[in-house]
């Protein structure tokens, strides 16, 4: 159901790339660099094998309502176009229906802004039924919206759906209704995931776990850094929105405690809002995590940029600020880097207290966040006073293993033990074997 027409005549095809920017805003201090943006679009069209004769950034003077680009500029794009045979157009920006309509008839050839663009490369990429449940509902409410008059740019999009018609109001009305009956029921699909996922989470509090959630800009190294610390088989490829679909896995820290490590979808600037409503559901293991790893690709230029974006989406998802604060930074790549970079990406770390420095390509360092994660964790402990009957070794042994054990004296046939446990471990203890030897909470 995900457009599978559109995919095929897109995939594949000679396209060009055309990253838009203000004059005016190009200089600003909060604008991000737009050779690093054309640089980006670039690598989103690589991700569904377009390949890519020209890339540009073209200056605007003004917004054009009609076309986007000025008079003059639609007329060069498109001597260039009919000269080498291209059959898309990425425009790494918001195109209304209207301008891609007429962007279409001016350039005969498909037109994908980035909305589009991104919903292609997540369509091809999610494997999952909820991944593709997901992108279905993203897609059609992309969709929906590009139903206008004449809209004869949805002939070339058409398909896979199975019920886009020919232009005209009334097919236009009865596309909107047909495509709204399917929303609602992906939507009730969605809902029952969302359930399920709720109901695994409150297994795991009665034998909890703690939650480590890794986020990060598309291509950071999320699913290396994952793969590296739990030995998994992720999928992990130098390109954008390697991994769509979330993946839990057991690791075990220096302590001897284990935590689940969970490796979620990449953001983007400017991520279509329709893409993180769609992906709430994926992303709810973010807001329920314990600890959340922001890993920031260090070797990027526009790495500051990509910090705010993620921070941006985060907010969007409800991760409340103080949460935000305590997130702890992953500065990957480091091997990428030369000295005096490094150097100088050290001493920021120690100024900011909240990051650390690895590489997971190489390995270097990665024991030092496994440390750090076990040190996060063991802040928010609790102290207790128990008294464990001396034959019952498996619960000594697993408060060993759990907690930080601060003190024991055996006395008699108990062992009384002063231990620091975190909440979900204390309820992991009283739930395995009974607080009837429970003193106190310190």
């Amino acid at each position: 159901m995900i457009d599978e027409y559109s995919r095929a005549e897109t995939e594949g095809a000679r396209a060009i790339v055309l990253h838009p920017h203000r004059k005016e805003s190009a200089s600003g201090s909060t604008a991000r660099d737009p050779d690093a943006c054309l640089e980006e679009a670039v690598g989103l069209a690589a991700a569904i094998d377009l390949t890519v004769l020209h890339a540009d950034t073209v200056s605007l003077n003004r917004i054009r309502p009609g076309t986007l680009f000025g008079v003059g500029q639609v007329e060069s794009y498109a001597s260039v176009i009919e000269e080498d045979h291209i059959g898309v157009a990425v425009v790494d920006g918001a195109v209304t229906p209207i301008q891609q309509r007429n962007l279409e008839r001016a350039w005969n050839c498909k037109v994908l802004d980035r909305t589009g663009l991104i919903l292609e490369i997540f369509g091809a990429r999610a494997r999952t039924r909820e991944g593709r449940l997901q992108v279905e509902l993203a897609h059609l409410t992309y969709q929906r919206s590009r139903l206008v008059r004449s809209w004869t740019h949805l002939e070339r999009q058409r398909g896979g759906f199975g019920f886009l018609g020919g232009p005209g109001e009334t097919q236009i009305e009865a596309d909107r209704r047909q495509i709204d009956e399917r929303i609602t029921r992906i939507r009730r699909d969605l809902s029952r995931v969302t359930r399920t996922r709720g109901l695994h989470r409150r297994a795991r509090q009665k034998v909890p776990y703690p939650v480590v959630a890794l986020v990060g800009y598309t291509n950071a190294g999320k699913s290396t850094l994952f793969n590296r610390l739990s030995g998994a088989g992720v999928t992990a490829a130098d390109q954008l929105f390697a991994t769509l679909d979330p993946t839990m896995r057991s690791v075990k820290l220096p302590s001897g405690r284990a935590v689940i490590l969970s490796d979620t979808v990449g953001f983007v600037s400017s991520l279509p809002t329709m893409l993180v409503a769609a992906f709430r559901a994926t992303l709810e293991e973010v807001l329920e995590a314990d600890l959340i790893l922001h890993v920031r690709d260090l070797a990027h230029p526009d790495s500051d940029a990509q910090k705010l974006d993620v921070l941006s989406v985060l907010g969007e998802l409800g991760v409340e600020q103080e949460r935000l604060d305590a997130m702890l930074e992953v500065r990957n790549k480091i091997d990428l880097i030369d000295a005096e970079a490094l150097a100088n990406e050290r001493r920021r770390a120690e100024r900011d207290g909240n990051a650390i420095l690895l590489s997971a390509v190489t390995g270097e360092n990665c024991d030092g966040l496994l440390d750090l994660i076990d040190q996060r964790l063991s802040a928010t402990q609790k102290i207790l006073e128990l008294s464990v009957d001396l034959s019952d070794g498996e619960a000594l042994a697993w408060l060993y293993s759990r907690g930080d054990v601060l003190s024991r004296e055996d006395d008699g046939e108990l062992a009384r033990i002063r231990v620091g446990l975190d909440d979900a471990d204390a309820a992991r203890f009283s739930h395995r074997f009974g607080d009837d030897g429970e003193k106190g909470i310190i």
